[in-house]
């Protein structure tokens, strides 16, 4: 009877997981209107104060190049790099320095690697962008906020002089924008600024001079060539006399010399602070909310011709969240959000990065104190990938190399399953499952899983079994073990290890875990 009991319990558990089939409809056909996706659509901002730590000064970071590598035979293309940020405001130039020299700021436990107060930087600094891999695209920062004109061109000069450096061309890095300040909104009154009197206008007429002054450098050119990208604004507005998309093209911004040269509006945008937790800020319609939000500059942004980036973004700003950030959970959110990105016009997204930080996909150098709260580590800890590394995995082999490839978002009635479908010249290649549901270690809540079912529309349907990869997250709250494809990335080489595995499963019965995300393959 005891044995009757436990099985009578085990197939209770296994009909309940299995109560419900979720019906997916999948277009076999790219449906008019999909979205073209770049390549590099999951790409890196880095703070401009830690730049030396990621590309290595006498030699390329070796760590740092395996990840990118990674990447890059996925997509065939490295993700662009934007360097700049906070610290690029704080940074003046000196020939005399070799790369760079900066003053620290007291770290704290809610801060445990503080961006610096200064940096002075060399010509050096600029240079060591040759240790990229090759096909690299940068953008680059000068100061604005410090109203030193001198300072912003002798930045755009030694830009200038590294790129078109014969080692540079050689190398295959190339600059494709510079970036004329950082979240110009947020000046105040702690930087001389008066947050009453500053406005998009008189931002508008700084950035011009500035501009204008950087253009005679040569870093900035008409045809072929880099141009401006901004303005990075750090606050979401849609007003004309606000610091906003309508706002610069409402104060005459394009219709100067400089103007003409912005080809990429760069909005800078966060789901959360630091105090969010992980539940809130993976639910599907949180991610839609705070992207839609976008939308009227998005639209307003395109029919002036631009394009539109996230110059900067990622999880919760502050660095990120503790135990949310940093954890297995924020690879949902982080694709999701990426792909979602895409929908609503998005060409680009910057996931900033620094060195420490608890929302980084790639800590690109050893530890020596903790990023959660500061203290002291026992022992070093080597470079190595988190979590949202992992997303960034999927959307590669998700995009794919063509450099062609389009997507929708699939139709799903279920708030905690989203999906989206990816076409090659028209025909359905691939489809991505992503479940938002925590599975927490330890819990009272055992993991849950989703049957589905692939309903396919617009043509002939896919006859046998499918192969999909999973990527595997122990738990939402994991910080380490997670596995795509059977493979792990966590070494401190950056290279994968494991055998992949793809698994076949039935279009009409594909299991979702919590917490779990899947790649299809047609």
């Amino acid at each position: 009877m005891v044995n009757l009991n436990l099985a009578l319990v085990i197939l209770f558990q296994f009909a309940s997981a299995y109560a419900q089939t979720l019906s997916v409809s999948v277009p076999l056909l790219a449906p008019s209107g999909a979205t073209t996706l770049s390549p590099t659509l999951f790409s890196l901002s880095i703070e401009q104060d830690t730049w030396t730590d990621w590309a290595g000064t006498d030699a390329p970071n070796a760590f740092l190049v395996n990840v990118l590598d990674n990447l890059k035979q996925r997509t065939g293309e490295p993700p662009w790099f934007r360097i700049g940020a906070d610290s690029e405001d704080r940074t003046n130039f000196n020939a005399d320095v070799q790369f760079s020299q900066t003053v620290s700021s007291t770290p704290s436990v809610a801060t445990p690697y503080p961006e610096a107060g200064a940096v002075v930087v060399g010509n050096g600094f600029y240079q060591i962008a040759e240790h990229l891999p090759a096909g690299t695209r940068v953008v680059w920062g000068v100061n604005l906020r410090s109203k030193n004109t001198t300072a912003a061109v002798l930045e755009a000069q030694s830009i200038n002089k590294a790129f078109s450096s014969p080692v540079m061309q050689a190398a295959g890095v190339t600059l494709e924008f510079i970036e004329v300040g950082n979240e110009p909104d947020d000046y105040g009154d702690d930087v001389g600024y008066n947050t009453t009197t500053w406005t998009v206008e008189k931002y508008v007429a700084q950035w011009t001079e500035f501009a204008a002054n950087v253009s005679l450098t040569g870093a900035v050119k008409p045809g072929l060539g880099p141009k401006f990208f901004g303005p990075s604004f750090a606050g979401v507005s849609h007003a004309a006399d606000s610091f906003s998309a309508l706002g610069i093209f409402t104060s005459g911004i394009l219709e100067t010399p400089p103007g003409s040269l912005l080809t990429t509006f760069s909005q800078h945008h966060y789901q959360c602070g630091a105090g969010e937790i992980l539940v809130d800020i993976v639910q599907k319609d949180l991610i839609r909310g705070n992207l839609t939000e976008l939308l009227p500059d998005i639209a307003v942004v395109h029919s002036h011709g631009l394009d539109y980036v996230l110059g900067e973004t990622n999880s919760c700003f502050g660095h990120g969240a503790v135990n949310t950030s940093n954890v297995g959970g924020i690879a949902i959110w982080t694709l999701d959000y990426l792909l979602f990105a895409a929908q609503v016009g998005v060409s680009r997204a910057f996931f900033h990065q620094g060195v420490g930080y608890k929302y980084n996909a790639i800590q690109p150098v050893t530890l020596t104190r903790s990023t959660i709260d500061g203290s002291p580590l026992s022992a070093p800890l080597p470079p190595h990938v988190q979590p949202a590394y992992y997303a960034a995995l999927v959307a590669a082999e998700a995009i794919g190399a063509s450099g062609a490839s389009t997507s929708v978002e699939l139709d799903i009635a279920d708030d905690e399953v989203s999906g989206y479908a990816f076409y090659e010249q028209g025909a359905l290649k691939r489809a991505v499952l992503i479940s938002h549901k925590m599975f927490f270690a330890g819990g009272a809540v055992p993991r849950g899983v989703k049957r589905i079912a692939l309903d396919f529309i617009g043509g002939q349907a896919p006859k046998g079994n499918i192969n999909l990869k999973k990527l595997f997250i122990p738990s939402a709250d994991a910080t380490t073990g997670l596995l795509w494809g059977g493979q792990s990335f966590d070494g401190p080489d950056g290279k994968p290890s494991g055998t992949i595995v793809l698994q076949e499963s039935s279009v009409d019965a594909v299991d979702l875990s919590d917490t779990e995300i899947l790649l299809l393959l047609f």
